[in-house]
Formats: C-alpha cells, sequence, structure tokens
C-alpha cells in the first residue's frame, strides 16, 4: 500500500477558472461540445461566470496562487468579458496561461493579449491541412487558424511574452500529419505541445506501469473552478461529476482545505484507488512526471501525456506554467 505525500500549500498553486463555457467548435473528441446530443450538456455550456463572483474568487487568490488558465473545455475569447478578466488577473500579479483554437484570435485580439501581457497562450491545431482538420474539429479554416498564429507572433515580436505554442493532439484521423506539424512550427513558434489522446482515462497507446503509481498531483496543485462557483475534483470532470465544493457560497481555501478533498488526498496517499471512482481506474497521474533531454536548439520534455518541443533561445519566458 502506498503512503506516499506530496507537499500541500494553503491554496492552489494553479487556479483553472471557466469564466465563459462556450465554444464555436464542436469537436468530436471533445466530451463536452462534441456530445451535442448529451442532455448533461445543456446544463454546463453556454455560461458565463459573475464579473462579482470571479472578482472574489481573484482578491481571495491573490499573493497565494500563481497561475491562472481562464478556460476548461470551451473556448476562452468566447468570454463576453474576457479582456476584462485578463486585465484584471495581470493587475494582481498572476501568471496567465491560456488555451485557444486561435479562431477569433485576429489581429485585433492578438493586440490586445500582447497588450495584456498574457504570459503563455497555446493555440490547439491538431492538424496541417484542411481536409484533416474537418475531420479533427469541424472546420476547413487552417489558413486562418495558421495566419492568426503568424500575427500574434508578429506582433509579440522579440518580445520575452506571450509565450507561444503551438498543440497537436495525436488521433487516428491525424497522427499521419505528426511529423508534418513539428516540422512546420518548431522553429516559427517558442514551442511545439504533441499529445496523446485520452480516452476513459487512459492513453491507450502508452504503457503505464501501474506499480509505479503515485498521488495525482492535480490534487495538490490545482483548483478547477466552473461558471458558477462548483469545484470539481480535476480539469478531467467536464460534467461536474465530483463537486468537492463551491469556492464562491464559501471560499477556495475552504474547499482547497475541507473535508472533501482531504478525503481524497487521503486515499490517493494510502493507495486506495477504488474508494475514488473518478480516479480510479486514470493514469492521468502519470502525466505530471517528465523526462527532459536536448537536441540541438530543443529542449524536448516527455511524460505519458505530452511531448513539448521547447526552443532554448525562447526559454527565457518559461515560467513554468502549462
Amino acid at each position: 500500500m502506498s503512503t506516499y505525500k506530496l507537499p500541500l500549500e494553503p491554496y492552489p498553486s494553479r487556479v483553472l477558472m471557466d469564466l465563459s463555457s462556450d465554444c464555436n467548435l464542436k469537436c468530436p473528441m471533445c466530451v463536452v461540445h462534441g456530445s451535442t446530443d448529451d442532455p448533461k450538456v445543456n446544463a454546463i455550456i453556454k455560461k458565463h461566470m459573475k464579473v462579482t463572483d470571479a472578482k472574489q474568487i481573484l482578491d481571495e487568490i491573490e499573493g497565494h496562487t500563481k497561475t491562472i488558465g481562464p478556460g476548461l473545455w470551451s473556448e476562452p475569447l468566447m468570454g463576453r468579458d474576457i479582456l476584462m478578466h485578463l486585465r484584471s488577473m495581470k493587475r494582481r500579479g498572476f501568471t496567465i496561461s491560456m488555451n485557444s483554437n486561435g479562431l477569433l484570435m485576429n489581429k485585433k485580439m492578438a493586440a490586445s493579449l500582447v497588450e495584456i501581457d498574457v504570459d503563455s497562450i497555446t493555440v490547439s491545431i491538431d492538424a496541417t491541412t484542411n481536409e484533416t482538420l474537418s475531420k479533427i474539429r469541424g472546420v476547413e479554416k487552417i489558413e486562418k487558424i495558421e495566419a492568426h498564429v503568424k500575427h500574434l507572433l508578429a506582433i509579440r515580436g522579440d518580445s520575452p511574452s506571450p509565450r507561444i505554442g503551438v498543440s497537436f493532439t495525436k488521433q487516428p484521423e491525424n497522427v499521419h500529419e505528426v511529423q508534418d506539424f513539428i516540422d512546420k512550427w518548431v522553429e516559427i513558434t517558442d514551442f511545439v505541445r504533441i499529445g496523446e489522446i485520452f480516452e476513459d482515462g487512459k492513453f491507450p497507446h502508452i504503457d503505464i506501469n501501474h506499480e509505479q503509481r503515485k498521488p495525482c498531483a492535480e490534487l495538490y496543485e490545482t483548483m478547477t473552478i466552473h461558471t458558477n462557483g462548483d469545484v470539481s475534483i480535476c480539469c478531467l470532470d467536464g460534467f461536474k461529476d465530483v463537486v468537492v465544493g463551491n469556492a464562491v457560497e464559501t471560499s477556495v481555501k475552504e474547499v482547497w482545505q475541507g473535508e472533501a478533498m482531504t478525503k481524497i488526498r487521503e486515499h490517493h496517499e494510502n493507495g486506495e484507488w477504488e474508494k475514488v471512482p473518478f480516479c480510479k481506474n486514470c493514469d492521468r497521474w502519470a502525466s505530471n512526471i517528465f523526462e527532459e533531454k536536448q537536441e540541438g536548439n530543443l529542449l524536448i520534455r516527455t511524460s505519458a501525456e505530452f511531448t513539448f518541443y521547447n526552443r532554448l533561445d525562447r526559454l527565457n519566458s518559461w515560467k513554468k506554467c502549462r
């Protein structure tokens, strides 16, 4: 039985805030927006966090939490108050790490993101051709997305931030393009992120040594807050199957140190995975263990879930945020 413990701070070092649960794509692999016939979807999509609730959360975690991710399963730039929220985060000194599909990142939006000084922006593309993009993301707009990334890079120029990268999640429909994707972007952007598909808690193409299983670092580092303030067990809980509290009705600290989260951590520390059904068969714990190597001008970091190709000449902007 495991008795492995991870250090726990009074507040999460990273907070994921679902400021808006709206999206302009219906990617088939997305368990939220790709599941249009699931009645659970309508209960959570097209919602926006109240400005007062967001302010309450930010006021509380200021000086305690390092990094904020302004989004969960949706497109953050769909949020009606997104630029105001980002400015509010930067005024408080947070590191902002944002993922986007890039469709709304026109020149005006790109200029705003650079002006606000968002720390890290990852554009998820998953293809090099329209034929593949249509299968993966349901649109044929590869030229538009690529142009938006290049505009963002041009507006940023040689400044250290934002740190700009592109992402590709390997799937049967696009795996034939993965090397072309790396070759296309690795010398243009600051980093390229290649992800393994994650299905039903598993990385189906990766062998995981379950004898080495440790408590999941997400439980000790990251809090996931939905638009109404509900806190779910982790970012994978898109439908809020395991709600451990509400950060608005009580507080971030109370939920983070509360009975529900404490009990879940204890089960992980004791190797009692079966007592947390959501975690029982999940391999996400392995995604936080990285191996590193240098090849030419690249620092390559690999875990069960991701391989990051980081340009060494742009590492000065890396704040080790995701």
